[in-house]
């Protein structure tokens, strides 16, 4: 009997296993400019697409395990972003690492995967690139889905005080003084904190972004990144006022616990989004690591009602 003939025999004799077999994910790349990206992708492409921006210190691989629980009715796609993951992106003098920059990639990498409409969900980073796609091309957003993905400034926490010391005063010495933001160590505290029980956390996630981090040149962008977020603070009336202004369905999954995105950045929604539905979840920044099973079934039932 070959191994997957075992395999197979093993799950039919399994008494929980009614039969069916989960979509397969796809593992690929797509040249878009000078970045080749690696992005997930599973489901049926004529079904809706859902388009998935992780964050820091992160890669499409903190969804996993959404990715093949939405497959069964969606078309999800997920990309890394430029220096992060698997995807290849040029040096710092050869790419400008912004988020208007980060944006404009994945905008390029939208049209050339030919995502007409597409549900969102974000995380960190991917927040502010998303609302970038959202302002730029409302007509595309079916809805929103934010795990942890800020856009008001009463969401920043205190542990964005030394960031924005580096905002105001662009000094090597202000950057010099976030040297251990982009440390394998410091990405492993990112995962735990405000975990009650960090046993619960895998350490493939911190491990992987921690291995990514340390690759020569990443350091330098990591921080680069830091310093051009204040362009999303900026940003945020520009973001508000999308909200406002078109209503999209959004979904708030939110890690109460998180150091830097607070929960009164994501309450703050419900200023320009009354219909907005807020849920928080006992843990970090990281809410996916720890309470999948309880927010996965969240985002399908909110997907059915707002996703055609």
């Amino acid at each position: 009997m070959t191994a997957s003939k075992s395999i197979s025999a093993m799950a039919l004799a399994d008494s929980s296993f009614d039969g069916t077999v989960a979509s397969p994910v796809y593992y690929r790349y797509e040249q878009v400019d000078n970045v080749k990206i690696f992005y997930r992708e599973a489901g049926n492409p004529e079904a809706p697409t859902i388009l998935l921006l992780h964050g820091f210190a992160a890669s499409s691989f903190m969804f996993r395990d959404l990715i093949p629980a939405l497959a069964e009715s969606y078309h999800v796609i997920a990309p890394d972003l430029p220096a992060f993951g698997f995807t290849e992106a040029p040096a710092r003098d050869e790419y400008s690492y912004t988020f208007n920059q980060l944006a404009k990639t994945i905008e390029h990498f939208t049209v050339q995967l030919k995502l007409n409409t597409y549900a969102l969900m974000v995380h960190d980073y991917g927040a502010p690139v998303g609302w970038r796609l959202a302002v730029s091309h409302p007509e595309r957003v079916t809805a929103i889905i934010s795990q942890n993905g800020n856009a008001y400034e009463e969401g920043l926490g205190e542990s964005w005080a030394p960031i924005q010391r580096y905002w105001h005063e662009p000094t090597e010495q202000n950057r010099k003084a976030l040297h251990d933001f982009p440390t394998p160590a410091s990405i492993k505290w990112q995962y735990l904190e405000g975990v009650a029980d960090t046993s619960s956390v895998s350490p493939d996630g911190y491990t992987l972004e921690g291995l990514q981090i340390s690759r020569p040149g990443n350091a330098d962008i990591q921080l680069d990144l830091v310093l051009d977020y204040a362009s999303n603070v900026a940003m945020y009336p520009l973001f508000q006022k999308y909200f406002r202004e078109y209503q999209p369905p959004l979904l708030a999954v939110w890690g109460k616990n998180d150091p830097f995105f607070l929960p009164a950045g994501a309450l703050a929604w419900k200023r320009d989004l009354p219909d907005a539905d807020i849920r928080f979840y006992d843990t970090g920044h990281f809410a996916l690591e720890t309470h999948g099973r309880e927010i996965v079934p969240v985002i399908s039932e909110f997907l059915k009602k707002n996703v055609v």
